[in-house]
């Protein structure tokens, strides 16, 4: 996929050696967060922490807690990297949020057919340096808690073989759950939690292991949850 200075395609930046250290937000991608940001401080009073643990000068895999409607955007709030995500493709054909699904780097995936366009997009942005993330239960928790995580994530995993960060989202159940249209005051918090061991990665990516990775990544979502709760 070639780079572009369009709202749609961020532009890379690079160090002198050639390494890739991320990718510049555009004018759309600054304009929102700055909006969100005050609002998000004022109304949840948000805060995020674990900042330390992002790579600099790669890609990398998001796997996050999914708790409602607003957790792409408390992920990528206090970023200087944009975040690219997974989402239904028939929310590209919604007036409005389907113009910024496609000018904020979302992807779009067919639920009910193969993903192997969505597969491939994701491996090509991770190598490309984005940060991507994956919402790995599927679907928004039905009572706040970490439901049980689907195994796609493991396909990217394997590919793409760059860092793996669990992250945990607190109090966005509370702001707004399941169900509901309106957004509740709530204190809201995430928390980038340390990369996955890459050894451990490699040893549980082989085949017939999958039940144990999924277990694996769930313990260490539920750590950056109880890290985002501190």
């Amino acid at each position: 996929m070639s780079e572009s200075t369009s709202t749609s395609e961020p532009v890379a930046d690079q160090a002198p050696d050639g390494r890739l250290i991320g990718f510049r937000r555009h004018y759309l991608w600054r304009a929102i967060q700055c909006i969100f940001q005050v609002l998000f401080v004022l109304w949840f009073r948000y805060r995020a922490t674990g900042h330390e643990n992002l790579p600099q000068d790669s890609g990398a895999l998001f796997l996050s807690n999914h708790q409602s409607f607003l957790d792409p955007a408390i992920i990528g709030l206090s970023l200087k990297r944009p975040v690219s995500y997974l989402a239904r493709d028939t929310l590209f054909q919604l007036p409005v949020i389907g113009w910024i699904l496609r000018n904020m780097y979302v992807m779009p995936i067919n639920q009910k057919a193969a993903g192997t366009e969505s597969l491939r997009l994701s491996i090509n942005r991770l190598k490309q340096g984005y940060l991507v993330g994956i919402f790995p239960e599927g679907t928004r928790t039905r009572d706040g808690g970490l439901g049980e995580l689907k195994p796609g994530f493991i396909a990217l995993a394997r590919r793409s073989k760059l860092p793996i960060i669990p992250v945990g989202i607190r109090g966005a159940y509370r702001a707004m759950p399941r169900g509901s249209f309106l957004i509740y005051p709530a204190t809201i918090s995430v928390h980038y939690g340390s990369p996955l061991d890459p050894g451990k990665v490699e040893e549980l990516c082989k085949r017939g292991r999958e039940a144990e990775f999924v277990e694996y990544v769930s313990s260490q979502i539920e750590q950056a949850i109880q890290q985002a709760s501190r």
